[in-house]
Order: C-alpha cells, then sequence, then structure tokens
C-alpha cells in the first residue's frame, strides 16, 4: 500500500485491514531494541517475507526495520505498525522504562499503518510511560491513526485488588481502553475463566501474547482457549519468529484466528 493510500485511510478502514472482521494475526519483530543477537532476526528480509507469505496480519516493529521493509508488505495483506517505545538490556535498573522514540507523524511517511507504544504498570517509569502514550493517543486520535497499547501488569510496585483473579492483567487491560489505544495487548492468565474477566473488562479488541517461551503445541492450544473466551486475536513475536519454522507457526495462527480451527487441525494442516 502506498503512502498516498494510507494518508487518505481513516481509523475505521485502517482497523479493517490490520483486524479483518475484528480479528487478527500480529507478530512483533520489535525484539531487536531491547536484546541483540535474537534468534530469528538475523534475517529480518527473509523472515518478513514469510511473514506476508503467511497473510499475518500486522508486523510490529520499530520505525527503522519500517522504514526499511515496509515495500515488502505492498501488495500483500499483511501491514506494518510502528512500536514507539524503546529500552535496552544495558538499561541496569531503568530497563523495564520504556521511553518514547517517536512521534505520530511520522507513521505514514515511514510505512505503517498504526501506531504501537508499552507501559509497564507497577514499574519505577510508569507514570511517564502513562504520559507517553496519553500523548501518542492524542496525536493519532488526530490523525486518525490506531494505536496499540501494550500494557502489562509487572514491576516491584504492583499492588493487586483482593479478588482479582487475574493478578492484575485486567487492570492493565482497562488502562490500555481508558487511556485511548484502539487495540490491546494482554498476556493469558493461566486459564479460561479468568481470562474471560480479562476481555470482558473492555470494548476494546484484545490480543493475546505468546507469554515465556514454550512447545508450539501447548503455545497454540493456549491461542485456542483465548478466542474462545473474548481475544480478538495475537500479538506473539519470539513464540513466531525465534522457530525454525516461522511460516508455519504464523499459518497455523491464522487458522485458529480467522478460521475458529483447533490448535490440532492447524497443526496437522501446517506439518508441525
Amino acid at each position: 500500500m502506498s503512502q498516498a493510500s494510507r494518508r487518505v485511510m481513516n481509523k475505521a478502514q485502517r482497523l479493517e485491514r490490520l483486524l479483518p472482521n475484528g480479528r487478527g494475526v500480529w507478530i512483533p519483530i520489535d525484539h531487536g531494541m531491547s536484546d541483540y543477537p535474537s534468534t530469528g532476526l538475523k534475517d529480518t528480509e527473509g523472515l518478513i517475507r514469510e511473514l506476508t507469505s503467511a497473510g499475518v496480519n500486522a508486523i510490529v516493529a520499530q520505525k527503522g526495520v519500517v522504514s526499511h521493509y515496509s515495500h515488502l508488505c505492498e501488495g500483500t495483506d499483511t501491514n506494518m505498525v510502528i512500536h514507539f517505545s524503546a529500552s535496552t538490556r544495558h538499561g541496569g535498573p531503568d530497563a523495564s522504562r520504556k521511553v518514547s522514540v517517536g512521534q505520530a507523524s511520522e507513521v505514514d511517511s515511514r510505512g505503517g499503518l498504526g501506531a504501537s507504544a508499552q507501559v509497564n504498570i507497577g514499574s519505577d517509569g510508569e507514570a511517564n510511560m502513562l504520559a507517553e502514550m496519553g500523548q501518542l493517543t492524542t496525536d493519532c486520535h488526530h490523525l486518525d491513526i490506531p494505536v496499540l497499547g501494550m500494557i502489562y501488569a509487572r514491576g516491584p510496585h504492583l499492588n493487586i485488588m483482593e479478588g482479582d483473579a487475574t493478578n492484575g492483567v485486567a487492570h492493565a487491560a482497562r488502562v490500555a481502553f481508558e487511556i485511548g489505544c484502539d487495540v490491546g495487548k494482554t498476556t493469558w492468565t493461566g486459564d479460561e475463566g479468568s481470562f474471560a474477566q480479562v476481555t470482558a473488562g473492555v470494548p476494546i479488541p484484545l490480543l493475546v501474547a505468546g507469554g515465556a517461551k514454550t512447545n508450539t503445541r501447548s503455545m497454540l492450544e493456549m491461542v485456542e482457549k483465548a478466542m474462545k473466551n473474548g481475544a480478538a486475536g495475537v500479538c506473539m513475536g519470539r513464540q513466531v519468529f525465534a522457530h525454525k519454522s516461522p511460516g508455519a507457526v504464523a499459518k497455523a495462527l491464522m487458522m485458529i484466528v480467522h478460521e475458529d480451527a483447533s490448535a490440532e487441525d492447524a497443526i496437522n494442516a501446517v506439518g508441525l
């Protein structure tokens, strides 16, 4: 999609491409900012070509990656979302304190269709991250650009409310909604009942993260359960790009998210 085509699209049209029929498979590959070398990211061009061939709806990446590789998505169903939060493993006590490294005005010219940022609630840098997320949603609102909020309940100051079976995950999703994000990235709570509480707490689509690296079958079974309990899709990186066959994993996710396939059927169909 050309820059001119993106510029004339309103937010609803952008979201329809990113989440056709309200569902989406988004693959973040922004991990090279915080950790590198990272398994699966050395051949970034090859990875993006494999993901576009699988038909994933979005690739979430830092702005330099989007500028360099967005042309690979032209003529495909895949779109790029620019992630504007950054920190590195070398930051010591500040490693979890994400800072903003861009502006909403860059999205179209760099080849993106949406924006993304991260907040770690309960961390020392929570207040600043919330302020930067609020500014991003304001700027994107004026430009008709959708925002993905990666809001995580993680940090030494978490104060979980008594009786919260989601362990703060529902609150994190609520923060994404209330601060103006159009889509939220959430985490699996460990069981269907508590995860259903997370998705029931917000009217925006929630994409479930991959979580800690585990075997592919377990991850796909988790996605199947998440979809049955209100998830709108997935937003997972390492579970896909670090796999020996990222394209096959992406195709399996597409089947579960868009075709309501079971994890077992998806695994058999793509040969995992």
